[in-house]
This record gives C-alpha cells, structure tokens and sequence, in this order.
C-alpha cells in the first residue's frame, strides 16, 4: 500500500509537522508499504519527494523541505504534487500537520470530497478539538470540569477594550492565560500576572486568531492521557509535564526540549482512573477518532481541570503522544500500524453507509 505522507503546511506549526513526520517514517513498516512524501510550504506549495521504499531511504529533517528555504525559494528538489494521486488505488493519505490548515478540518474535508482514506480524526472532530472556543462548550455539555475562562472576539476587543478588561478581571483571577482559539503547541500563548501584561496577551493572542479564550490560572500540574480508536476507544496510562518554571511556551518546548516527561506519572490509582475516563468522555465529546491526547489540570487537593484535547499531536522523538502508548505496551511501529488500519477501517465504515444511503 502507498502512503501519502503530508506534512508542513501553512501554519505557525510548520516546523514540529516536519519533526513529527520524519520520526514517523523513520518507523513504518516498509515490508507493507512505501511512503511518498508530499510536502506543503509554507505559502501552501504541494511538493512531492522521491519514493521511499526502506528506512534508510527516509530524508533528513532539513531534506525533508524538498528545496524549498524559508523563503520559499526552490533550489530545484522536489516536483509538483497533484491532488489526483491521492485518488490511487491502494492507498492512504497520512497528514502529519499541526494547527490550523492542517488539524483543523480542513484538509480532512479534502480527502472527504476526494473520497480518499486517510489516518486520523474526521471533520468534525478536527475542528472542535481545534477550536478550544468551540471544545469547551462541547466539554461543559458533557459534564467534564474545566477552569473558569472567557471567550473574546477580535471586534469586541477592537470596539471596547476596557469592557473586556472589566469582565476578565471580575470574572477572573490572575494569573490568567491567554490562548488563540485555534492554535496548539503553546504557540501565541501567554501568561499574565496584571492588567498591563494582560493587554499585551490578548494583543499578541490576536495576532493568531480572531477568537481568543482567556483562562484562569490554577496552581497543578499538567497531566496528558493519550487516546486510540475509533468506536472502541482506549486509553493510555497518564504521563507528566514536569516543570522546572511555571509556563512552557512555544521555544521551550519544542526547540529547547527543555520540558522533562514523567511516563507514567506518579498518581494514585484512583486518579489515573479518572483522568482516563475523562479522556475518553472527552474522545466521545468531539465525536473523535483515530487518536488524541486530552490534557489536564491536576492541583494539589486532587481537583482535575480537563485543559483541551488535540486531535493530531506532536509524534517528535520528544513527544508525549507516543511515549505515552510505549509505557502502555504498544511500541512506536505498532502506533503507527494500527492507526494506518483505524483510518482504514474509518473509510470502509463510511463506503458503506454511503452505499445504504445511494441504496435508499
């Protein structure tokens, strides 16, 4: 079978997608399939890379752009991508992207139009888990418990600033997080302490997204359980954000590595317990599939806060997501596998219903 493995993209995200998908194929099964890499750039160029048939053939992080600089200049790798290859028999797209364009939905709708199979959450799921706005009134509906938080459109902010200032800080506690709606990663994440630098939170928060959540900071630890299925849903063991400061933000992350993972976290049971009911409740919530990780809030008198579930996280060598299934018993090759089969399966579901309906 030939896998289309996309990644890049248009979002601020572009960078993990290529770290996230080199270490995927650095682990595919090669005895079953070959992988086409189909890279988007950052002005939103599809570029397909040579076939690769065994790991050894998989490009290095920095190849993997196909020629392509920050610029988006072409130094001559790579050739054009049509959309209708997708369509081959016997294949499967892979969207190793993160953030909007990307997780959002969107491309997901594509491959729904084209009638293509393809790993990971469907539409729906996408863009709930995408928009925290949107995922958080889903997780109220649910039951699931969340910190206090206000939501804030861009042309509220832009009409009457000091309205909303009044109501985060009466309806608020500092410290408060300022969040864009729609993006993940900690990128255009800020933490607040007082109302200056809560003004040039939410500005720099518009500057991604014209929703914005802001939300009340609570004193925990950051907990994250990993999620698989589609009908049947399972959960991992819970892992750990140690942290060393009191916020994480895009470059400490991810470029830094200067977050320590403890996997599995150490909780009692009947917390572990809870927290991956949660998880899957959150799954549910958002009509998920595929795979997901539900983040939370874990203070010290043992409240849980559900944080967001994001339904295509970081698969780096420094990712949560699949160190958390290792510690589970499923090793990185087998992730892979068995999501590849998921959205499979996912796509034969659809082909039928499809079929009753034309029937109908």
């Amino acid at each position: 079978m030939k896998i289309f493995m996309i990644y890049g993209g248009k979002s601020a995200e572009h960078d993990i997608s290529i770290l996230s998908a080199h270490s995927i194929m650095t682990e595919i099964y090669y005895e079953y399939y070959e992988v086409i890499p189909v890279y988007i750039t950052r002005d939103g160029k599809w570029v397909k890379g040579p076939r690769i048939t065994r790991a050894e053939e998989v490009l290095s992080q920095e190849d993997l752009r196909l020629g392509f600089d920050e610029e988006g200049v072409q130094s001559g790798k790579g050739t054009p991508f049509e959309l209708s290859e997708l369509q081959e028999k016997d294949a499967i797209a892979f969207p190793v992207l993160h953030g909007p364009n990307g997780e959002d939905g969107t491309i997901q709708g594509l491959f729904e139009v084209l009638n293509v199979p393809y790993v990971g959450a469907g539409v729906l799921a996408s863009a709930c888990g995408m928009d925290k706005s949107v995922s958080k009134i889903l997780f109220q509906n649910e039951g699931l418990p969340q910190v206090p938080y206000k939501k804030v459109l861009k042309n509220e902010w832009e009409v009457d600033s000091d309205t909303v200032l009044a109501a985060c800080q009466e309806e608020l506690a500092y410290p408060l997080f300022v969040k864009p709606a729609n993006l993940g990663s900690s990128v255009g994440i800020s933490k607040a302490e007082n109302r200056d630098q809560l003004i040039e939170a939410i500005r720099m928060a518009f500057e991604y997204d014209r929703i914005i959540v802001i939300e009340q900071g609570v004193d925990a630890r950051e907990i994250e359980v990993a999620v698989l299925g589609n009908e049947d849903i399972h959960t991992s063991v819970p892992g750990e954000l140690v942290k060393q400061q009191g916020f994480y933000d895009y470059e400490s992350k991810y470029l830094k590595n200067e977050v320590v993972l403890q996997i599995p976290a150490k909780l009692s049971d009947d917390i572990k317990t809870q927290l991956r009911e949660y998880a899957a409740r959150a799954f549910s919530a958002v009509q998920g599939s595929g795979l997901s990780r539900v983040d939370f809030f874990l203070t010290e008198d043992d409240e849980i806060y559900l944080n967001e579930i994001n339904t295509f996280p970081g698969f780096t060598q420094f990712s949560m997501y699949p160190r958390l299934w290792e510690s589970t018993g499923l090793a990185y090759g087998d992730l892979i596998e068995e999501l590849i089969q998921l959205g499979l399966q996912r796509f034969r579901d659809t082909q039928n219903y499809d079929s009753k309906d034309r029937e109908n």
